[in-house]
């Protein structure tokens, strides 16, 4: 036996991804399955199984030791049921809401994006196929398309035109209003696909799942369609804890619900899920990052909005630091961010062909946001949208302060002091206790606030009339006099400056990562089509290492007993399979769920104390003392070795032990 420099190549593009087998795969060893399947199930809600529940955790590891641990964040945990004034201040209860449609015969809801979005891509399948240039990326059969509603293609040839048109229209679809998907349903005359019914005028849907607080039901309340909202409530306390210094940020991992219209796709789209959200708070004259220098050389595929709205969808690909001074990123914290996340979505397994960041057009972008990118992944149903970068700007802080008088602000020491002279309201207190009682406080505040020049007015007009009336943001009417407000030019020295900071903020769906890593990873042996392997790496495999004894004998348990404690106190997450299944069924089986490397222990084990150790993908084995193997697997889990690396420090194994 001797060592070997070199690791076998292995062939995972011999077959095309085949969904179907996937899925069979993950519901047969129970990465997750519908809830309440047993009751008929309920749309867009699954159970996760053991590996799938130990996937999410690892990959929700590694993002907290990512993003919390290394960028120094401060980790949040706020709740999911929220009173409906936070919601109706932040602007969801009015616009966090999607666009659907109904089957006018049958009632069916159906969204009107999604709808437009796949009636084109059938017609556009459907000309490929009559020009005989299609070739299919995965065999999905029958069944699973009836399951997922996929609208069926027929074999139409198109018209040049045609093709560029609904090309142009698909490559916007993000950026469409409810009207304006209305005009394309008629124009190119689609229909519920599963009916041939024609459907109505879109019209809005909240997303968000109503609930009540109390026994009484009457005070009302919304399950988080986000965590965001938890993030800047404790501003001040944040900022408290922080020193008072900026910028940094929170970070919260938790629970969100949205009331999708037509939850489709298995994980893509649910109504509850995980999500992991960072707030990055900085000051909205300096957005530079003082780590920018680590991501600014690391290219990405961007597709900026302007590409889009000419209706195409190439790739620009060009470094961080670049995108940033060409300002096609806007700044510094929102690049750093977008390099942080591909490094991310890499190490956990994503493929880098198939991510893409795309940049929200102008109809597509939240209220609160000034500019956002989605870090997209390649699957087999198209571009998904896993990760949100967004530049929320000022506007949650903003508008929390302004309705609840919480000072949602940072305070800076100026380097020199500034003087200024403006118009200055002084308010006679009793007066204004008195007169408004409750109400006088949120008046004083109105008015101290407002700009020099509306100032400059109600001077005037007290004045000259002795009264001049205001109206306060929530409608609330007042009248000022000259004997409650005094209004007077100042000079005024401004030692400190108060602002309320802007908000960088990533957004992760722990769901849609774990399903496109699930695609990403899987192939089937060349030799083999059912053969599947999850080619998870070792970061966030649900098992890092199975133990498999030769034979149930007793004589080989010891040795089990020793490995098994020796990776545990090691840390590396370890099973045993001592079946009596063949070796090769056990290894095979445990391929499908991922885990990377084996330990193989036989009556060699007992004569000699060595054991071998096999590697998932090329099915390589090299063998080793009991203490070797187990010091090299721990380095391999930990990521301080690779297998080329383990080939230096053991030997290949030739198949045949020697027995004293």
């Amino acid at each position: 036996m001797s060592k070997t420099n070199t690791t076998r190549s292995v062939n995972k593009t011999a077959h095309p991804f085949n969904r179907a087998s996937l899925e069979a795969l993950l519901n047969r060893r129970f990465f997750y399955a519908p809830a309440f399947e047993i009751y008929g199930g309920i749309a867009g809600l699954y159970d996760y199984g053991p590996p799938g529940s130990s996937l999410q955790a690892n990959i929700i590891a590694e993002w907290r030791r990512h993003f919390i641990i290394q960028e120094h964040m401060l980790e949040l945990d706020t709740t999911i049921l929220t009173p409906s004034p936070v919601f109706e201040t932040s602007g969801h209860v009015a616009r966090f809401a999607d666009w659907m449609v109904k089957d006018t015969k049958i009632g069916e809801v159906l969204r009107a994006d999604h709808l437009v979005e796949g009636v084109l891509e059938a017609r556009l399948k459907g000309d490929k196929e009559a020009r005989g240039a299609l070739q299919e990326a995965s065999a999905v059969n029958d069944k699973d398309k009836k399951k997922k509603k996929t609208v069926k293609s027929t074999a139409v040839k198109l018209d040049d035109a045609v093709i560029a048109e609904y090309e142009n229209v698909l490559a916007q679809i993000d950026n469409y209003t409810g009207p304006e998907l209305g005009q394309l349903l008629r124009k190119y005359n689609i229909t519920n696909p599963t009916t041939g019914n024609e459907v109505d005028e879109p019209v809005q849907f909240n997303l968000m799942f109503d609930s009540s607080i109390g026994p009484t039901g009457k005070q009302k309340g919304y399950l988080r369609p986000e965590t965001a909202q938890g993030h800047f409530l404790n501003f001040s306390r944040l900022l408290d804890f922080n020193n008072n210094k900026l910028p940094f940020a929170s970070a919260q991992i938790g629970r969100s619900f949205r009331n999708e219209i037509s939850p489709r796709a298995g994980l893509i789209r649910v109504r509850e899920f995980t999500m992991a959200e960072i707030e990055h708070y900085v000051d909205p004259l300096d957005k530079s990052h003082e780590r920018f220098d680590e991501a600014k050389d690391i290219k990405l595929r961007f597709l900026p909005r302007d590409v889009q709205s000419r209706g195409k969808t190439d790739l620009i690909e060009m470094s961080v630091g670049e995108a940033v001074e060409k300002k096609i990123v806007d700044n510094q914290t929102l690049g750093y961010f977008l390099a942080r996340v591909y490094l991310y979505l890499s190490r956990i397994g994503i493929d880098p062909a198939r991510l893409r960041f795309r940049q929200h057009m102008e109809n597509e972008m939240a209220h609160y946001a000034s500019d956002c990118w989605d870090a997209e992944i390649f699957t087999s149903y198209g571009w998904i949208e896993c990760v949100g970068c967004a530049d929320r700007s000022a506007y949650d802080l903003t508008v929390h302060a302004k309705k609840t008088g919480a000072p949602l602000v940072a305070r800076v020491a100026l380097p020199e002091p500034v003087i200024t002279e403006r118009e200055v309201a002084t308010f006679d207190k009793k007066i204004l206790g008195k007169t408004f009682q409750k109400d006088g406080e949120a008046l004083r505040v109105h008015v101290t606030e407002l700009p020099n020049d509306e100032l400059e007015i109600i001077k005037d007009a007290l004045k000259t009339n002795g009264s001049y009336p205001v109206t306060l943001p929530d409608g609330r009417q007042f009248s000022l006099t000259s004997e409650l407000v005094t209004i007077e030019r100042r000079q005024l020295k401004q030692s400190i400056r108060e602002f309320t900071p802007n908000v960088i903020e990533p957004s992760f769906g722990i769901g849609r990562i774990l399903y496109a890593l699930l695609e990403h990873s899987y192939w089937a042996r060349e030799q083999d089509i059912q053969r599947g392997v999850l080619s998870l790496p070792a970061v966030v495999a649900p098992t890092k290492v199975l133990v498999v004894p030769l034979s149930a004998n007793e004589k080989l348990a010891p040795a089990v007993a020793e490995i098994s404690s020796k990776l545990r106190k090691a840390g590396v997450f370890s099973r045993v399979d001592d079946s009596t299944a063949s070796i090769g069924k056990r290894y095979s089986r445990n391929d499908e769920l991922g885990t990377p490397y084996g330990i193989t222990i036989d009556f060699a084990t007992v004569s000699n104390g060595t054991v071998t150790l096999r590697e998932r993908d090329t099915t390589d084995q090299l063998i080793g003392k009991i203490d070797e193997v187990t010091a090299v697997v721990t380095e391999l889990v930990e990521g301080s070795l690779d297998w080329e690396g383990a080939c230096q420090r053991l030997p290949a194994y030739d198949g045949v032990q020697a027995i004293d």
